[in-house]
C-alpha cells in the first residue's frame, strides 16, 4: 500500500454514512479511499438501534406476560433469565455487526485505510504516517456518549449505552440519568426485566417529545412502571463499594437517598471531529467544533470538505445518515459541482411501549407559527383497547391558510407505523382532505388517527371561518 497517494474522494470513518459516501463517490466514478481507525460495524448494529430492539423485545415478552391477565389469561410469574436474555443480545449483535463487517470486506483493500485521520489541510490527511492527498473529503466520524461531570468518577459502575449490550447477565438496579430516547427505551426495557430502575432528567424534557400536552401523557404512562423525573435535582452522586449512592428530590419534595448497582449516563452524544485537527481548515464552526454545513448538499461553506451522519449532529438517526453518506459522497466526487440532495420529512420512533413519533420536526418546530391542532386520546380507541394497549395521545398539526398538513407528535401504539403514514403524508404535501380521502379500514389502530384528522379538519374550518 502506497504511504503517500492521491484519490479523488477520502471518506473518515467506515459507519453507515462514511459507508454510502464511499459507495456514492465511487458510483460517480471517483476513485475513494475509506479510513477507519476503530472497529468496523456502524453504532446502529454494535451498541444502537439493534442491540436495543433485542433488549426490548425480550422486555415485550415478560411484560406480555405480566399482562395477560387482564384478558382471562392467568399465567405464573415470568422467571427472566438474565445470563440468556443478555446471550441472545449479544449473539444477534454480533450476527448484524457481521453483515456490516462482510459489506466493508467486499469493498477493494487498497481503498481500505486503517488508522486515525487529521488533517493537515484542506486537501491533506494523515494517517499515522501515511499521508493522502483528496480533491475533497467527507468527514463521517460518528459519535460517542457524553457523561457529564458529576458521573465521571464512578469507575466501572459507570455505563453508557455502548457498555450495556457487553453485560454478561442483567444487574439488579440501574440509576439512568437521561430521559431521552436512549435512556427511556434501555431503562424502560431493564424495569420489565425485573431490574429496579430510576430514571432522573433536568429541564423537564421526555425523549423528543416538546408537545406540552403530549408530554403530560407520556409522564404518567412511563410512570405508572418505574420512577421517572425528568426534571430532578440531583445534589450528589458517590461511589460506595460496588453501589452507587445518589441523593436527590424526588418528584414530591421529598429528599431521598438511594443505592444502585449501576449508573447509566443517557445524557447525550458528542461528535467525534475533536481528534481531527479541524482548526488548520480555517472554516466557520458550530455545535462542539462541527463545520457550519448545508445539510442540503453537507457542504462546509463552498469548500472541498463535506460532513455526514452523527459527527454532523444535525439528524443524528440511521436512515437519515444513510441519505448524508449518498449525499456528501456524491457531491465530493462532483466537487466543485455541487448539487442539492433529497432530504425527507424528518421521522423520528422511539421504541418504548407506548411508542413515540415526531414528524415533521413536530411542535417544537412549529408552534412559533399559527398552526391548529386536531388530538385523539387512545384510552377509548377501539383496536387500542381491544389489544389492552389503549394509552397515548396523538396530536396532528395544520396549516390554516392552506389545510396543508404540518408534521405530529405522537405516544401511542404502532406509533412506528402511524409514523410513517403520516410521514409520507408530510413528504407529499397533502391537505387534512386529502388525507381523509384514505382508506382506513376497521377496526384498526389508525382509525384514531382519522379521529385526530377530523378534529384538525374542524380546527382548520374554525380558523378559515374567523378570518374571512
Amino acid at each position: 500500500m502506497d504511504k503517500n497517494r492521491k484519490v479523488d474522494v477520502a471518506v473518515i470513518g467506515a459507519g453507515t454514512a462514511g459507508l454510502a459516501a464511499y459507495r456514492a463517490a465511487r458510483a460517480a466514478g471517483a476513485s475513494a479511499v475509506i479510513i477507519e481507525g476503530g472497529a468496523y460495524g456502524t453504532t446502529c448494529a454494535r451498541v444502537g438501534c439493534m442491540p436495543s430492539k433485542l433488549l426490548i423485545a425480550a422486555a415485550e415478552a415478560a411484560h406480555g406476560i405480566g399482562r395477560a391477565h387482564g384478558f382471562g389469561v392467568h399465567a405464573s410469574e415470568p422467571r427472566i433469565d438474565g445470563r440468556e436474555v443478555m446471550d441472545r443480545v449479544k449473539r444477534e449483535r454480533d450476527r448484524f455487526v457481521g453483515f456490516v463487517v462482510k459489506g466493508v470486506d467486499a469493498i477493494a483493500e487498497n481503498d481500505r485505510v486503517r488508522g486515525y485521520a487529521k488533517f493537515v489541510d484542506r486537501n491533506t490527511l494523515d494517517v499515522e504516517g501515511e499521508r493522502i492527498t483528496a480533491r475533497a473529503i467527507v468527514i463521517a466520524t460518528g459519535s460517542r456518549p457524553a457523561v457529564p461531570p458529576m458521573l465521571q468518577g464512578l469507575g466501572e459502575r459507570l455505563v453508557v449505552n455502548d457498555d450495556v449490550f457487553s453485560w454478561d447477565t442483567l444487574p439488579k438496579s440501574v440509576a439512568v440519568f437521561g430521559p431521552g430516547v436512549i435512556g427511556l427505551e434501555l431503562g424502560q426495557a431493564l424495569a420489565r426485566l425485573g431490574v429496579r430502575v430510576v430514571i432522573l432528567g433536568r429541564g423537564g424534557r421526555i425523549g423528543p417529545i416538546t408537545d406540552p400536552e403530549v408530554r403530560g401523557v407520556a409522564i404518567k404512562a412511563f410512570e405508572d412502571e418505574f420512577h421517572l423525573d425528568p426534571d430532578a435535582h440531583v445534589s450528589r452522586v458517590e461511589r460506595k463499594g460496588d453501589q452507587v449512592e445518589i441523593d436527590y428530590v424526588g418528584i414530591h419534595g421529598e429528599k431521598l437517598t438511594e443505592t444502585f448497582e449501576y449508573v447509566l449516563a443517557a445524557t447525550g452524544r458528542l461528535p467525534n471531529v475533536d481528534k481531527l485537527n479541524l482548526e488548520v481548515l480555517r472554516l466557520e464552526t458550530g455545535f462542539h467544533g462541527v463545520p457550519v454545513f448545508d445539510p442540503r448538499t453537507t457542504q462546509a461553506g463552498s469548500s472541498n470538505i463535506f460532513i455526514a451522519g452523527d459527527a454532523s449532529n444535525f439528524m443524528p438517526l440511521l436512515h437519515e445518515a444513510a441519505d448524508e453518506g449518498r449525499i456528501a459522497g456524491g457531491n465530493a466526487a462532483r466537487y466543485p459541482g455541487v448539487q442539492m440532495g433529497l432530504r425527507r420529512a424528518p421521522l423520528g420512533v422511539v421504541f418504548t411501549d407506548p411508542q413515540i413519533a415526531i414528524v415533521g420536526g413536530g411542535y417544537a418546530a412549529l408552534h412559533a407559527h399559527a398552526i391548529a391542532a386536531g388530538e385523539v386520546s387512545f384510552e377509548d380507541q377501539g383496536r387500542s383497547r381491544v389489544m389492552l394497549r389503549n394509552k397515548g395521545l396523538l396530536r396532528v398539526y395544520g396549516d390554516p391558510s392552506t389545510g396543508r398538513f404540518l408534521g405530529a407528535e405522537m405516544l401511542g401504539p404502532d406509533a412506528e407505523h402511524i409514523g410513517h403514514l403520516l410521514a409520507w403524508a408530510l413528504q407529499s404535501r397533502l391537505t387534512v382532505g386529502q388525507m381523509l380521502d384514505m382508506p382506513f379500514y376497521h377496526p384498526v389502530v389508525e382509525e384514531g388517527l382519522r379521529t385526530a384528522l377530523r378534529d384538525l379538519e374542524m380546527k382548520l374550518h374554525a380558523s378559515r371561518l374567523a378570518a374571512a
